[in-house]
């Protein structure tokens, strides 16, 4: 009834200039990054298993707790071996004092031998008795090191330091070297590692630079960008996964704040390049067709012209430049769905507001953006809202609330403009 009524199409749609918001060329920095997915990792980790059968006498960890390279973690009954030790320790003493005696034999033996008052063959003999007990001294003493690395064994100390995992076993039970479960895990997670994936194609740009010195890396917090942790790229991979055709990196990253766990899945980018003092504008701005990206540029008298435009590159929240704008030319960042190529804007210096109770209905169609709500409605959702210059482009059509106008009455709207 609404759309069919004589006289409504003035209060339909305003003649005046559109508010929009703009955003001027600037030069900045521009980041290049190449992103990923990674898993995180120990940067060393290892499984504390005993090296000698006995029976636990004790444990000396916490699990969960943080110990130091040479910390003592568990006591394996020291008796036995103990009792080894001692018994080589004795056979060597024997043994040396076998020894000197031979060696005194070994002397009168060979004095005799040159007055002729003793027999050649019964020196030769006692030399090789004494060359036979200095190697069973030597014997002797492998059989005490032997011995004493296994009592010294018996003592189980953190091989590196880390943070001590779930205990696998118990104070009282017998442990063997041949056991595969280890009494617990440490994993070293400061500094911590990160293994990724990229794709070939970005294998050369990862290379150069490589050159120029260490990649960094970002770890994301969240879906909004909020960097958790940098660190550096430590390792390419020496070959690229035939199958896949990705090849493998590896960073490492300090975590001194332990907000990264082995084993999780984390979101990554990495900073390949640099680009210094280039044109950049918001990519709430950059519209597209088949025919390439497009701005409207507001000129002097508050008009826009449609310009396509040659992009460098792009992310979610700016594009870099490469021709058809110039510095400080404005670019439009809102409001696309009532603009066409020389239509007459008005600059708002703010994001619009809901008009106040009582205020006058706008000419402005029911749906489109700017539409008069009344008091209490809530304004309608903006696409992409904080990129640019703090708006995005307005939601259109999809997903809008809007009420229905007469036939050929719909707003003109740009056919590259984003839904």
């Amino acid at each position: 009834l609404v759309a069919a009524a004589p006289g409504r199409r003035g209060t339909m749609r305003s003649d005046g200039p559109v508010p929009v918001l703009v955003a001027p060329v600037t030069r900045a920095e521009f980041d290049l990054y190449v992103e990923g997915i990674g898993t995180v990792q120990a940067d060393a980790a290892v499984t504390v298993r005993a090296q000698v059968d006995g029976r636990l006498l004790e444990v000396r960890f916490r699990e969960g707790q943080e110990v130091a390279e040479g910390d003592v973690l568990a006591v394996i009954d020291p008796g036995p071996y103990r009792a080894v030790y001692d018994q080589a320790v004795a056979k060597r003493d024997q043994d040396l004092a076998d020894l000197a005696n031979a060696r005194a034999d070994l002397d009168r033996y060979e004095r005799l031998a040159k007055t002729e008052a003793g027999s050649r063959q019964q020196a030769d003999s006692q030399r090789a008795a004494v060359a036979k007990l200095e190697a069973q001294t030597r014997i002797d003493a492998g059989s005490i090191d032997a011995a004493k690395i296994n009592l010294d064994w018996t003592t189980i100390r953190a091989p590196i330091a880390g943070r001590t995992g779930l205990r696998s076993v118990d104070a009282g039970n017998l442990v063997r070297a041949s056991d595969t479960t280890g009494l617990v895990g440490i994993a070293r997670i400061r500094p911590i590692a990160v293994t990724f994936t990229v794709a070939q194609q970005r294998l050369a740009e990862l290379l150069a630079a490589e050159k120029r010195g260490p990649i960094p890396v970002e770890v994301l917090a969240d879906d909004r960008g909020r960097v958790a942790e940098r660190g550096e790229v430590t390792v390419i991979d020496n070959q690229v996964d035939a199958t896949t055709g990705t090849v493998k990196l590896k960073a490492s990253l300090p975590n001194r704040d332990e907000t990264l766990w082995p084993g999780q899945f984390v979101d990554l980018r990495l900073v390949v390049d640099r680009l210094k003092d280039v044109p950049v504008i918001p990519s709430a701005a950059v519209q597209r067709t088949a025919e390439g990206p497009w701005v409207y540029v507001v000129d002097a008298e508050n008009k826009v012209r449609r310009r396509p435009v040659e992009l460098r590159r792009q992310d979610e929240t700016r594009a870099v430049v490469a021709s058809g704008l110039s510095d400080g030319e404005k670019v439009v960042t809102t409001g696309f769905a009532r603009l066409t190529d020389g239509a007459a804007v008005k600059i708002d210096a703010a994001p619009e507001a809901a008009p106040a109770a009582g205020a006058p209905p706008t000419a402005t169609p029911p749906g489109e953006p700017g539409a008069a709500k009344a008091p209490g409605d809530r304004p309608p959702r903006r696409a992409g809202q904080g990129q640019g210059q703090g708006q995005g482009r307005p939601a259109g059509a999809s997903g809008s609330e809007a009420a229905p106008t007469r036939a050929g009455d719909q707003p003109a709207a740009s056919s590259g403009s984003r839904p």
